[in-house]
């Protein structure tokens, strides 16, 4: 009998020490009422996709809500009070200038709220890098703005989508981000919303930052961040889209061998601009340089090489504007918002070397 009773005493101390030590790892943040809030903005994805179980293909994208996809992580409840809103579940393909603009008027109207310390959005991965550098330069907070997604959908065996939505919400809930742009955090890492591309259609490691890399990693919960985004973004940018329900019309044209130069002047009579993705440092045929020259909207020449640097030097047409390091997609978004405040040559020179 005092044998049992020792047994049952040490069992009730040994689960009395491990509660002890497990608050002690987790700190305050195991205390009501003093984890950091963040609010995560759900807008579909393969994050929020369902298939047949076990499969990595053949999903159905934006099906799960945002609410699901946190009750399928409940170690966020250590990190950070949740507030979640689904703005929309689509397939990342379907985003619209539109919802751009519903992302960014919450986050600007919610970081007033002194108790949101940061914000996470769910995004598929087919134009993340897109949406997270618009609202890079229309977002006018300092605090944490995080992308996540996943490559794999919540069925399939071994889903990213998880841990990377865990780590997001870690990073947009650490001090570390503030003031550091809009990020994206993926497969461990994190990135700036300007160098952030898709480099694959199917590995967990498919967000990748070419030339600029990552700037922080995420290990445990902890958040280290090592280098700082030296453009202009958030607070610092000059773009302001309250109140807007559109932005202009830019669209961009891929160059390749043989490419019909009758598709530029069809663009242009549709497009309040346009973004070439050229061959090499942002080339293409007499044909184009002809009908390129004649054009009386905004130019801007890219690459479709996904690394390098368009010059002004390197340009073939003295009407264009060079892209900088900037993607097609990104300089069309730079595009499309410079063209609410000006569409001169002078202006939008300058600007594309300052972002």
């Amino acid at each position: 009998m005092k044998r049992m009773i020792l047994v049952v005493l040490t069992f009730i101390i040994l689960l009395a020490v491990t509660a002890a030590l497990s608050e002690a790892a987790t700190g305050d943040a195991t205390v009501p009422g003093t984890k950091p809030k963040v609010v995560v903005l759900a807008t579909g994805g393969t994050i929020a996709g369902v298939g047949d179980p076990g499969k990595i293909s053949g999903y159905q994208p934006g099906t799960l809500t945002a609410e699901t996809l946190l009750w399928g992580v409940p170690e966020i409840d250590e990190v950070a009070d949740i507030e979640a809103i689904q703005v929309c579940n689509v397939n990342s393909d379907d985003i619209t200038a539109e919802i751009w603009l519903t992302l960014a008027e919450t986050i600007n109207r919610l970081a007033a709220d002194p108790e949101v310390a940061g914000f996470v959005i769910t995004h598929g991965t087919d134009t993340m890098e897109e949406t997270a550098y618009f609202l890079n330069l229309t977002v006018k907070t300092d605090k944490p703005v995080v992308l996540t997604g996943s490559m794999r959908p919540a069925t399939a065996l071994s889903a990213d989508g998880p841990l990377n939505l865990y780590e997001a919400v870690c990073v947009a809930a650490s001090d570390e981000a503030i003031g550091q742009g809009v990020l994206i955090v993926f497969s461990d890492q994190i990135y700036s919303a300007r160098s952030m591309t898709k480099v694959s259609t199917y590995s967990v490691m498919a967000i990748s930052a070419g030339e600029a890399g990552d700037i922080g990693i995420v290990r445990d919960g902890n958040v280290y961040i090592y280098e700082h985004p030296g453009r202009k973004h958030t607070l610092a940018s000059e773009f302001d889209v309250s109140g807007l329900q559109t932005l202009p019309k830019v669209s961009v044209l891929y160059f390749s061998v043989d490419a019909d130069p009758e598709l530029l002047r069809y663009a242009a009579e549709h497009s309040d601009g346009l973004v070439i993705a050229g061959a090499g440092a942002g080339e293409f045929s007499k044909a184009w340089i002809d009908v390129i020259s004649e054009l009386q909207i905004p130019v801007v020449i890219s690459s479709r090489i996904d690394d390098g640097l368009i010059m002004k030097d390197n340009l073939l047409c003295k009407n264009t504007i060079a892209a900088d390091t900037l993607s097609p997609q990104k300089a069309a978004i730079l595009l499309r918002l410079a063209l609410l405040n000006d569409s001169s040559q002078e202006y939008l020179e300058e600007l594309f070397l300052r972002y």
